[in-house]
């Protein structure tokens, strides 16, 4: 009950060097506490939640879990100081195992809204244990929403009951939208990204879900890593969530087990430029049906992230990304089922910038697709902006198995009308169908709005190889056409094979394989031209000759104009 805290700095003074022992006992400390000197602890110490103890010569876990008489409070406390002056700027673990009763608001545990030097949390095992403040906080709102303020709902009902941070659902809502900040006394909330066709006054749901380390008190948290440590969810817990502002977030080398929710959430910003690298990620609902499962790795609303040779087994998502210039490379994640026939396939990846400046390369792809999207758009009708492409997509493979024939693994949902694809790249892919085939590799799901094909621009499918796809999507596409019987108009046929079924937009070639001649079979030295976008759908190209003709030729069609 009485402050030693002077007791103990004497005692650190007095070591010069040596280490300073506790010996036996509970002791109480005040205040701040910093042993400059090595401590071993014999006897524990109680503080109060807002004072530090920093351990400078040896800041680890086993200091803490020793001073403190407990792993999680000796954590807590250890965690806390981490964001101060220890001499240090990576607390270890020690290869131990914590077990939490609650989530931790890291930025109320150590007194800041703000930190931007690196600091690092490493080597060792997070578990969740079962208990109520792991239960999601869940209601539901009247509120307005209007286009011209997109970022805003106004007019909340009980916004007083609202937590920031809560993922947003209802109609016209997108995927991981989330509340960052309200202002109580103006009825007001402010959206992560937003609502493409929520206009007008309605019911919204409002989940706040519930993370082992929840950063999101922080307003700036920038260079922050977590390395080499498992997070056990129990199917009960959420793993990371992070800053509302931030860059350069990482997570690497690390394990989430049985993810209840999400692994990794951006309500704000605090992803620019998020890392993970080498993590394995896997769902609590894993044994649900595709279509069932709600679990997610992670989102991003920021740009420039990298996401690198991960591993997720049976997520509801793999990731949803809002920013551009990101970076999939390596990555394996599946997300197939036990149903054997005609089972439905859920997004791995969803891209909701349209142009989204990012690539895929050498990814396995497993029972998921890649989703282009714009339902982050609060206009989602084209307009002046890019309209989607900025993708490259190289090098991966792609299987599925037992899925309905309509799956595929690339696929287009506009949210308005008038959108097109230009800058679209996908080549040198395996895609694997097994099972069952499927019709074809990419596809647009039409629920709400169709492309306008009469738009396409630089758009490259080739070099990709297909196993039971039964239409295989290319262009430049090369048809060989045998014209029997002369005619002066041959109807060069690209039998719905340009990519998501367009239209023979542009005949690049023409070559004769051989005599063009006459119905006499006399060779005639004549070149016809062209009319493209012919017949039903602008599936044909026309080869105009001179006068009637007959023979063979390559003809190279292309989906698009290519500039």
């Amino acid at each position: 009950m009485t402050d030693d805290r002077a007791a103990f700095d004497a005692a650190d003074t007095a070591a010069a060097g040596k280490t300073v022992v506790v010996s036996p006992g509970v002791y109480f400390i005040g205040s701040h506490l910093t042993f400059e000197n090595p401590v071993q602890f014999e006897g524990t110490i109680v503080m109060p939640d807002s004072q530090r103890l920093a351990c400078t010569r040896n800041y680890n876990l086993d200091t803490y879990a020793a001073a403190f008489g407990s792993e999680l409070t000796g954590f807590k406390k250890a965690l806390q100081v981490l964001f101060y002056f220890t001499d240090h700027v990576t607390l270890d673990l020690n290869g131990r195992r914590v077990e939490l009763t609650a989530p931790i608001n890291v930025a109320a545990l150590c007194g800041l809204t703000s930190f931007t030097t690196r600091r690092a949390l490493v080597n060792g095992n997070l578990v969740a244990l079962p208990g109520t403040a792991w239960n999601t906080q869940s209601m539901t709102a009247v509120a307005t929403y209007t286009v011209s303020n997109p970022s805003v709902l106004t007019g909340v009902a009980n916004i007083a009951a609202i937590p920031v941070g809560a993922r947003i659902s209802g109609t016209g809502v997108g995927r991981e939208v989330y509340v960052t900040s309200k202002n109580v006394a103006t009825s007001t909330i402010n959206l992560s990204r937003p609502l493409w066709a929520a206009a007008g006054t309605r019911t919204f749901t409002f989940d706040r879900y519930a993370y082992m380390l929840d950063f999101s008190g922080f307003t700036e948290l920038t260079r922050f890593q977590i390395k080499e440590v498992e997070f056990s969810c129990g199917g009960i817990a959420s793993g990371i969530n992070l800053a509302t502002a931030g860059a350069i977030f990482d997570v690497s080398e690390c394990m989430f087990g049985l993810v209840k929710d999400r692994a990794i959430t951006s309500t704000g910003e605090g992803c620019q430029d998020l890392h993970i690298d080498r993590c394995q990620f896997f769902a609590a609902d894993q044994g649900q049906p595709a279509q069932n499962r709600v679990s997610m790795v992670f989102n991003a609303n920021a740009n420039d992230i990298k996401i690198r040779n991960n591993r997720a087994s049976r997520f509801g998502n793999f990731g949803v990304v809002a920013g551009s210039g990101a970076i999939f490379l390596g990555n394996h994640f599946f997300g197939g089922d036990d149903v054997l026939l005609n089972g439905i396939r859920r997004a791995g990846v969803v891209l909701t910038l349209a142009n989204s400046k990012t690539f895929f390369t050498g990814n396995y792809v497993d029972n998921y697709f890649i989703e282009l999207s714009n339902e982050h758009d609060a206009t989602p009708t084209f307009g002046s902006e890019y309209s989607f492409g900025g993708l490259t997509i190289t090098g991966n493979i792609f299987i599925c198995q037992h899925t309905a024939p309509w799956f595929s693994w690339i696929v287009v949902t506009p949210r308005g009308p008038g959108h097109f694809i230009s800058g679209l790249t996908v080549t040198s892919n395996v895609c694997s169908a097994r099972g069952e085939d499927i019709d074809r590799v990419e596809s647009i799901d039409t629920s709400y709005a169709t492309l306008a094909f009469n738009s396409f621009r630089n758009v490259n499918f080739e070099q990709n190889t297909f196993n039971g796809v039964v239409q295989r999507a290319v262009s430049p596409m090369l048809v060989e056409h045998i014209q029997n019987t002369a005619s002066d108009t041959w109807a060069v046929n690209s039998n719905n094979l340009l990519p998501f079924g367009g239209r023979a937009r542009n005949v690049t070639a023409v070559v004769a394989e051989g005599a063009i001649t006459n119905a006499a079979g006399t060779a005639q030295f004549v070149a016809p031209y062209t009319q493209v976008e012919q017949g039903a759908g602008g599936q044909f190209a026309n080869l105009k000759w001179p006068t009637p003709v007959k023979g063979r030729v390559q003809v190279t069609l292309r989906v698009d104009n290519p500039v």
